[in-house]
C-alpha cells in the first residue's frame, strides 16, 4: 500500500488537495490494517483521513527549501524508466 503515497513537496505545480487527501487515505489504510474499514469504524477511519489531511496540507504549506522545483513531467517519466528497467515491457 505505502508504494502508492507520492512525494507531494517541492513540485511544479504544487500538490493538489486530491493528491494529498489520496496519500492520507493510503497512510490511514497502512497503519489501521483496513482497505475498507467496517460499519462500525468508517466513520472514525473517515475522521483520521481528515485529519491527516489537514495536518499533511498544513505541513506541505509550511515547508521551505532552497531546491528549485521539481517538474512533474520529468519526475513522471523518469519513474515509468525505473518501471521499465525494474519490471520490463507489459
Amino acid at each position: 500500500m505505502c508504494r502508492n503515497i507520492k512525494t507531494l513537496f517541492n513540485f511544479d505545480p504544487p500538490a493538489t488537495d486530491d493528491e494529498v487527501r489520496a496519500a492520507s487515505l493510503q497512510f490511514v489504510r497502512k497503519i489501521s490494517g483496513f482497505t475498507k474499514p467496517s460499519k462500525a469504524n468508517e466513520a472514525v477511519f473517515d475522521r483520521a483521513v481528515d485529519e491527516v489531511t489537514e495536518i499533511a496540507r498544513k505541513l506541505l504549506d509550511t515547508l521551505v527549501t532552497n531546491a528549485e522545483p521539481k517538474d512533474r513531467e520529468v519526475e513522471a517519466e523518469r519513474a515509468r524508466a525505473r518501471a521499465l528497467e525494474r519490471f520490463g515491457a507489459r
